[in-house]
């Protein structure tokens, strides 16, 4: 039986010392899975920081942001290229990020840098239509579901704390976030509660680049 936001732990086999694989798992309240949900791990124990000069990211192509979603650590400088032959007018409002672009083609700004955790939202003032979502966390093990809604993070043994986040979630965030120890590789399946928002597929990538989890 699953319980709601419960966090099912199936230890596999012992790992190297440097690593362990977390897979996660994520799925919707009728058990269907979430493709593109951005998790990762948080913890209090000391965590390696962005490499300097890191750089993402957020493109416009046939005047949508692409990715729809884009997750980095913080610290991070995030380009905003415009591939298409229009104008476009990037903002953010959201506190962990609030900003103003015009983008014109082939004259693309400096990367901007994303210093404060939490989810920015995109819009553009040229299109509407047009949104778009940054999560920035402080952490370095962090990635997004694929079309199966699976994601495999490699960590080392300790205790962390596992963040789901997706636009689309209606679940409250604190329901989201559970303590995980690992000391072993681990299965972690996540049910939502609530069913998910309304919207177009979210997750782009054409790929099933998962090993080892059927």
């Amino acid at each position: 039986m699953i319980l709601r936001y419960a966090v099912f732990v199936c230890c596999l086999l012992c790992l190297p010392v440097q690593g362990m694989e977390v897979r996660v798992s994520v799925q919707t309240d009728d058990a269907r899975p979430v493709p593109g949900a951005v998790a990762y791990l948080t913890s209090e124990q000391p965590l390696p920081q962005v490499n300097e000069g890191a750089v993402a990211e957020m493109d416009q192509i046939n005047k949508q942001f692409s990715p729809h979603i884009l997750v980095v650590q913080k610290g991070t400088q995030i380009s905003f290229p415009n591939s298409d032959s229009i104008q476009h007018h990037v903002y953010s409002f959201s506190p962990a990020k609030t900003f103003q672009l015009q983008l014109y083609k082939d004259n693309n700004p400096d990367p901007l840098p994303f210093d404060g955790t939490g989810k920015v939202e995109l819009g553009c003032n040229v299109h509407d239509w047009m949104l778009g979502y940054i999560y920035v966390v402080d952490t370095p093990y962090f990635g997004q579901t694929d079309k199966r809604g699976l994601l495999a993070l490699n960590v080392p043994a300790g205790n962390y704390k596992l963040h789901i986040r997706h636009p689309r979630i209606q679940d409250q965030p604190d329901k989201l976030d559970t303590e995980v120890t690992v000391s072993a590789a681990q299965n972690l399946v996540v049910r939502l509660e609530q069913p998910l928002l309304p919207g177009l597929e979210d997750f782009e990538e054409d790929t099933d680049e998962f090993i080892g989890y059927e």
